[in-house]
């Protein structure tokens, strides 16, 4: 999942874009409006982490353009201000959660995980396909009870493939979503993902095939 941290204050954004990496996240940094907007229209995200005091443009003034646009992206501001007033005008421009400075990473985290659950038609965290048992909060993988280790950015890749089942995805595009912008890498690193995957998830009920000169999809087994 690829994510946009807007955020003027150096140490709490790295803080941010580690914790979020760590977890398997793609994350991008910029540290004024203006850098945040040019990211915005030229790279896909999967979510945005806003913050409302910026350089250059604010964080209401850069979520209603995005809004303006009809971008969709689900957006999380980050305020020191906890007054309802505030609180209410963010969620009428357009924002689809808030916390409050200062927080606790695990919160954010727990944020994120619930909007970019949401934007996959997730209900839950915990979410069952045929006999694979899928936790994004415990970050659990189970194939019929027995546990799958998988390493951070592959827990990541089968989050993608669960969330868009039946859906051609391409190798630009799981790229765009897996790594950051300061993590180039070639089209053959997504092969040898999706294959380390495809070995460790064996037995389950998650078909990947390759669709040849387009990419691949994950399927579910009838039956299984």
């Amino acid at each position: 999942m690829r994510i946009l941290v807007v955020e003027d204050t150096e140490d709490l954004a790295d803080a941010i874009v580690r914790g979020l990496r760590k977890l398997g996240y793609a994350v991008d940094w910029a540290a004024d409006g203006h850098e945040a907007e040019e990211l915005l229209r030229r790279e896909p995200y999967q979510l945005v982490l806003l913050d409302i005091m910026l350089p250059g443009i604010d964080g209401p003034a850069l979520l209603a353009q995005l809004r303006r646009r009809r971008n969709a992206t689900p957006v999380l501001m980050m305020t020191a201000r906890s007054q309802v007033d505030v609180k209410i005008d963010l969620l009428d421009l357009g924002a689809d959660d808030f916390i409050v400075k200062p927080f606790d990473l695990r919160e954010l985290e727990a944020r994120c995980r619930a909007l970019l659950r949401r934007s996959h038609g997730m209900a839950s965290s915990r979410t069952e396909f045929g006999n694979i048992l899928f936790d994004a909060a415990a970050k659990l993988v189970q194939v019929e009870g027995r546990p799958v280790e998988l390493g951070a950015r592959e827990f990541r890749l089968l989050e993608l493939f669960l969330g868009n089942l039946g859906a051609v995805m391409s190798k630009e595009d799981l790229m765009d979503r897996l790594f950051s912008l300061d993590q180039p890498t070639a089209l053959n690193a997504i092969e040898l993902y999706v294959s380390r995957l495809r070995r460790k998830m064996q037995g389950s009920s998650m078909e990947i095939r390759t669709v040849r000169g387009l990419g691949y999809v994950a399927e579910i087994r009838n039956g299984e």
